[in-house]
């Protein structure tokens, strides 16, 4: 099992002319990849055109996204993702979510409800683009203008990661997602859900590959406060984000460690807030967990 750890950016992180020197830095200090976050009302950059920017930047670095599926025409979309993957050479790592169901940014995206149906309607018609057949004629493609892609994604096929908790995304990443990527989560729902998500594929007559299982998580380096506490609620199901979120580096290794345990091999970490500058969180993130890469 490989081991593998990206680093995401802070959601709003802002300062645009240091991404490059970012990126450099991630790559520099041995990490798998580089994550930017969509979120349309907070200010981050775009993390297509971002990426694409970074790619061109920097020639090694692997570059992720959790792009929002619901609200966007796919065939856009489509060619988007494919652009990116082929000026970076294959470089494009890419999960696909629903988006947060709170204001303001579920009325940002434009899809009140259903958002879990849009990415079951979608995702298929997206792959049909992917592979380089032409859409719009049969099959989840047919409600489309006749259309062919160009350029193609370098990787082939190309693969599609899912997110959430629910045990109907878990069922539809069973059915639908080459691999799952879910956050603010435990070692035992991880555990929970990766099962969930096997029985889903096979009743569908699929494989994902076991390479394919990963977390995002997010850290602190102090105890949360009620600010931070309020905003990690909303996407925490309920729970005290306290139980979710390591504190400093010793309880997030140790927590790495549990995910191993149970079979996860994927990794992206991002700081709540890198509150003495990137470059000086990132050469403390590579010393407390660099190591766990294989």
């Amino acid at each position: 099992m490989k081991i593998r750890i990206g680093v995401s950016t802070s959601r709003g992180d802002s300062d645009v002319s240091s991404i490059g020197a970012l990126a450099d830095d991630i790559e520099e200090l041995g990490f798998d990849s580089i994550w930017l976050p969509e979120v349309l009302t907070q200010p981050v950059v775009d993390p297509l055109v971002a990426l694409a920017w970074i790619g061109g930047h920097n020639p090694r670095l692997k570059l992720g996204t959790t792009a929002l599926l619901p609200g966007r025409n796919p065939l856009r979309l489509a060619k988007q993702v494919a652009t990116a993957d082929a000026l970076t050479e294959g470089r494009l790592l890419l999960t696909l979510v629903p988006g947060l169901a709170q204001s303001p940014e579920r009325d940002a995206v434009g899809v009140a409800t259903g958002r879990g149906a849009v990415i079951d309607e979608l995702l298929p018609v997206l792959r049909e683009l992917w592979s380089g057949k032409t859409v719009g004629h049969d099959g989840p493609s047919a409600s489309f203008p006749a259309t062919e892609l160009w350029p193609l994604p370098v990787q082939q096929p190309f693969d599609v990661w899912l997110g959430g908790m629910a045990h109907a995304a878990l069922v539809r990443c069973g059915r639908l997602g080459d691999g799952w990527l879910p956050a603010l989560v435990t070692p035992e729902e991880v555990a929970s859900g990766h099962r969930v998500i096997l029985e889903a594929a096979e009743e569908a007559g699929r494989t994902i590959s076991p390479e394919h299982f990963g977390v995002s998580v997010v850290y602190s380096g102090a105890p949360l406060d009620d600010r931070v506490v309020a905003t990690l609620s909303v996407r925490s199901r309920g729970r005290d984000p306290r139980a979710l979120v390591p504190v400093g580096f010793s309880e997030l290794r140790e927590r790495l460690e549990s995910f191993i345990a149970v079979g996860f091999s994927k990794f992206v970490v991002r700081p709540i807030s890198p509150s003495k500058g990137w470059r000086h969180e990132l050469e403390n993130l590579a010393a407390a967990v660099g190591d766990l890469q294989t």
